[in-house]
C-alpha cells in the first residue's frame, strides 16, 4: 500500500478504537462471559464449577422456560399491530394542519417517560377495585375484570401497554421516512388522476418499506426482551407468584432475573438467557432473508 493509503486506514482505525474498545468491552466481553456461565453450576457463596451441558439439559425439560418463551413470543406477535397503527397516525401527522407539532409531542411523550413510571400509572388504571377504566365500565353497568390478575385479560392488558409505549418511538421513524418520499411521485400521481387513498398504497407504503423493515427488526428485538413492565406490574418472587395471572405474564426475561438473583441459579439463568440470544439471531436472520420479497428501495 501507498503511504497515503496506510495513513489514511491508520487514522481509520484510530477513530474507530474508541467505540470499538467500547463494544468489546461492554457488548462482546458480557456476551462471552454469560455463554461460558451457562456451563457452569453456581453455589450458594458464588463460587462455580463446570457442569457441562447440564444446564441446557435442564431447560429443555422445564416447563417454565417454555411457558415463558410462549408468553414472550405471544408478547411480541401481537405487539406488532403498533407497526401498521404508528403507519396510519405518522400518515395522518404528516399533512400541514394546526397544532401538528402538539400531536407529535404528545404521540412521543411516553417514549421518554421512564418505564417504571409508566408500568405504575397503568397498574393504577388496571386496578380491579378503583382502576379509571373498572369505573368508567360500571357508569354503563359493566363489572370490569382485574385485568393483571385475570389470566384471560393479563397478556391482553400487557399488550396494550407495550403498544402505548412504543407507537410514538415508532410513528416518529415512519414520519421521517415519509419526509424523504420526494414529493414529484405525488405530484405525477395526482396529474394521473390518483387520489390520496391511492397514493398512500401505491407510493407511500412501498418507499416505506426499508424504513417498516428497520422498525420490525427492533420491535422484535426490544419485544423479545421486555422486563420491567413485567416486574413492576408483578414483582418478582414469592409475590410475584400470587398473582393468578403470573404464568401468563412471565417472560424469558424475568425467568432469567428470578433464577439469576432470586434462587441464586446463575448458571441455568445464564443457558436461558444464551437460548433467547440464540432465538433472536435466528429470528433478526429470517427478517434480513424474507425482507428482500417486500422490501423496496428506491
Amino acid at each position: 500500500m501507498r503511504k497515503d493509503r496506510v495513513t489514511e486506514a491508520v487514522w481509520g482505525y484510530a477513530f474507530l478504537a474508541p467505540v470499538g474498545l467500547g463494544l468489546a468491552v461492554f457488548y462482546l466481553w458480557p456476551v462471552l462471559q454469560t455463554a461460558y456461565f451457562s456451563f457452569t453450576e453456581w453455589g450458594a457463596f458464588g463460587g462455580h464449577t463446570w457442569s457441562g451441558l447440564d444446564n441446557y439439559r435442564r431447560l429443555v425439560g422445564d416447563p417454565e422456560v417454555g411457558r415463558a418463551l410462549i408468553n414472550t413470543i405471544s408478547y411480541t406477535v401481537l405487539g406488532l399491530i403498533a407497526i401498521p397503527l404508528a403507519v396510519v397516525f405518522a400518515a395522518l401527522l404528516n399533512r400541514k394542519m394546526r397544532g401538528v407539532g402538539a400531536y407529535r409531542t404528545l404521540f412521543f411523550l411516553p417514549v421518554v417517560t421512564m418505564p417504571v413510571a409508566v408500568a405504575m400509572v397503568w397498574r393504577w388504571l388496571y386496578n380491579g377495585d378503583y382502576g379509571l377504566f373498572n369505573y368508567l365500565l360500571s357508569l354503563v353497568g359493566i363489572d370490569g375484570p382485574n385485568w393483571i390478575a385475570d389470566p384471560d385479560t393479563a397478556l391482553y392488558a400487557l399488550v396494550a401497554i407495550g403498544v402505548w409505549s412504543s407507537i410514538g418511538y415508532n410513528l416518529i421513524i415512519f414520519l421521517a421516512g415519509m419526509q424523504a418520499i420526494p414529493a414529484e411521485y405525488y405530484e405525477a400521481a395526482s396529474i394521473d388522476g390518483a387520489g390520496p387513498v391511492r397514493q398512500f398504497f401505491r407510493i407511500t407504503l412501498p418507499l416505506l418499506s426499508p424504513t417498516a423493515f428497520f422498525v420490525s427488526v427492533v420491535s422484535v428485538i426490544g419485544s423479545l426482551q421486555l422486563f420491567d413492565l413485567v416486574f413492576v406490574i408483578t414483582g418478582s418472587g414469592a409475590a410475584a407468584r400470587a398473582n393468578p395471572a403470573y404464568p401468563r405474564l412471565q417472560t424469558v426475561i424475568q425467568l432469567f432475573y428470578d433464577r439469576a438473583f432470586v434462587t441464586n441459579d446463575r448458571g441455568y439463568a445464564a443457558a436461558i438467557v444464551m437460548v433467547l440470544l440464540l432465538i433472536i439471531v435466528v429470528l433478526t436472520g429470517l427478517q434480513f432473508r424474507f425482507q428482500r420479497r417486500w422490501v423496496h428501495y428506491a
